[in-house]
């Protein structure tokens, strides 16, 4: 029996490559939700306009019989979505919203959210590697990290209304690749990086392919869980900045989102107090628990990740500082 997949956020990119991967498998119905349609057609699905936000969700998931939710609606940037409080009323209450209408929909088996490592947080006093059962010991208070720590709250509320619905939640590190522009590879693509002074973080990156890849495995596999998303391995800061063919300046860590803004004067690097945190101390995932219980292994390396990144950009990666794998 074919299954019915509802993918939300579809007209962004990683919603709608996903759809369209989804699609060629003869197996799945695909519908794909937004409030405005994909720039261009995604062959295979069907596209329904429509708010999350908006009690009209329900109703299509019911008279679909959706079984499968893929809730990829989760907006990164306030400029994405045209400021700070529309950002958060999308991501918090447009999820609440979609809940809502799952927990009204009787054929719903299985829900995957996109997630992020930020809701880990950065400080000094982090372990080497998060694993999915540690609670931070920096919860962020503003921006995307704190709504995907909200969200999640709101997803495991729903697992426990709905205990015959396998909840997925993909904990995401920062997706890089040719595609993707978010407010961290604007950092990257700044014509001089700013750094915090006396730091050198170790990062991980995870390529927009194998993110897809998670997303399809949760979705074949149906297993509930929560899971950590990265490429292999980690890089250091300086390593990515000459990765990219950028010259570096570090300032004093009070100046450094000041110095970061002046660098960005149309706003989309993010230099919020979270993405500040991360580019001062890090961080990096223990991945184990995909491997084991959802079977994904990434493609990628970080290295092999932000290597594809640089060379979207025209920067020749060393091969011994970024890999050759991407």
């Amino acid at each position: 029996m074919g299954r019915t997949v509802l993918i939300t956020g579809v007209s962004r990119y990683l919603g709608g490559q996903m759809a369209a991967l989804l699609a060629e498998d003869p197996s799945f119905d695909v519908i794909g939700v937004d409030v405005v349609a994909p720039t261009h057609p995604i062959p295979g699905i069907t596209f329904v306009r429509a708010d999350i936000r908006n009690p009209v969700i329900a109703k299509i998931m019911g008279e679909a019989a959706v079984d499968t939710v893929v809730h990829l609606g989760v907006i990164a940037t306030p400029k994405q979505a045209g400021g700070r409080t529309t950002m958060k009323d999308i991501n918090v209450i447009g999820t609440m919203q979609l809940l809502s209408a799952c927990q009204r929909t009787p054929a719903l088996r299985h829900l995957v959210v996109k997630s992020t490592a930020a809701i880990y947080g950065s400080g000094p006093k982090d372990p080497a590697l998060f694993t999915e059962d540690m609670e931070p010991k920096h919860r962020p208070s503003s921006g995307w990290a704190k709504d995907s720590a909200e969200v999640e709250s709101y997803v495991r509320g729903f697992g426990r209304r709905r205990p015959d619905v396998g909840v997925t939640t993909l904990r995401f590190a920062h997706i890089v690749g040719p595609q993707m522009r978010t407010g961290h590879t604007a950092y990257f693509e700044l014509p001089v990086v700013p750094t915090v002074l006396g730091f050198d973080p170790r990062l991980q990156f995870v390529h927009e392919a194998d993110a897809l890849g998670a997303l399809r495995a949760s979705v074949v596999t149906s297993n509930a869980g929560t899971f950590n998303i990265a490429g292999d391995g980690v890089l250091f800061l300086s390593q990515a900045v000459r990765a990219m063919g950028k010259t570096s300046v570090a300032v004093p860590a009070p100046l450094f989102p000041l110095a970061g803004r002046a660098l960005s004067p149309q706003g989309y690097a993010d230099f919020s107090p979270g993405a500040v945190r991360y580019l001062t101390y890090g961080r990096a995932l223990d991945t184990s628990a995909a491997r084991e219980r959802l079977g994904f292994v990434p493609e990628f390396s970080t290295a092999g990740a932000f290597a594809s990144f640089a060379r979207s950009h025209g920067a020749v990666a060393a091969r011994t500082e970024v890999g050759a794998d991407g």
